[in-house]
């Protein structure tokens, strides 16, 4: 699709059965600073009210569009990957339906993109328990940044999905893998592609994303997470299975460090 001039980003949010939460996500969008955005909710083939709460608010904000999807596809990349060839914008950020963002966010991530040339964009994290308050705190500025390349995402995932903000065109680029063997890690493989092409992601040193624990998350068994993370690594330009293993083990060691220690990325 072409894009439009009065729009400088696409937030894609995949949707599947998340009335409970859609409606404060899609509120702490629209609380953005920077107000040039469109918002496509791709759902799911959902069998509550999600649709229904999404064309309400959307009733209320014309940036904000419900994309239906057919049939249900069991995972966000097929409704991520949808939404991507939907958007009309030169940049793509994506949010899932359960998370919130900083009122800031979007502000502060395009002005660094803008500023360093950038092409591929995250943010720090902070875990937050399902039903707390959230309170987003003040940001200093100018907002300390790093750069992540392939050798450290790959050692361990650094680029949290509901914080990236990425050129179109190269969401287009590396799609999501649809496969089910990539499910609950379709983000981490797809960075990684990116990383690996010689694109850095530059890191806000900021929690600009709040991301709600929820008992049950497709990304909660931690047996099945490291098979998945097993597999990326071994399918991965033909990985030899001790590297394979290497990286999987220093995956999941520093993960449960980061969010069970330190409650974020």
């Amino acid at each position: 699709m072409t894009s439009r001039t009065d729009v400088s980003v696409t937030v894609v949010i995949p949707a599947y059965n998340a009335s409970r939460t859609i409606a404060a996500t899609l509120k702490s969008v629209m609380a953005q600073t920077r107000p040039d955005w469109e918002t496509i909710v791709v759902d799911d083939r959902s069998t509550d009210d999600t649709c229904a709460i999404v064309e309400e608010l959307a009733s209320r904000d014309s940036r904000i569009r419900l994309l239906a999807l057919e049939k249900n596809n069991g995972a966000p990349a097929a409704p991520r990957n949808c939404g991507v060839e939907s958007a009309n914008s030169p940049w793509v950020a994506f949010l899932d339906s359960d998370d919130l963002w900083h009122p800031r966010k979007l502000e502060l991530q395009l002005k660094v993109l803008a500023e360093t040339n950038g092409s591929f964009s995250c943010t720090k994290m902070r875990d937050f328990a399902d039903g707390a308050t959230v309170v987003d705190a003040d940001i200093e500025s100018p907002v300390k940044t790093r750069r992540i390349g392939f050798a450290s995402h790959r050692i361990k995932g650094r680029i949290p999905a509901s914080s990236v903000v990425v050129s179109t065109e190269l969401a287009r680029k590396f799609p999501f893998e649809e496969d089910p063997s990539y499910k609950a890690v379709e983000d981490y493989h797809c960075w990684l592609r990116i990383l690996h092409s010689g694109v850095h992601c530059i890191k806000l040193e900021e929690p600009l994303l709040n991301y709600r624990r929820i008992a049950g998350q497709i990304s909660g068994s931690k047996f099945k997470m490291m098979r998945r993370i097993f597999n990326v690594h071994r399918n991965f330009e033909r990985t030899p299975l001790i590297s394979a293993a290497f990286f999987t083990g220093s995956h999941v060691v520093l993960a449960l460090y980061l969010r069970l220690i330190k409650k974020g990325l």
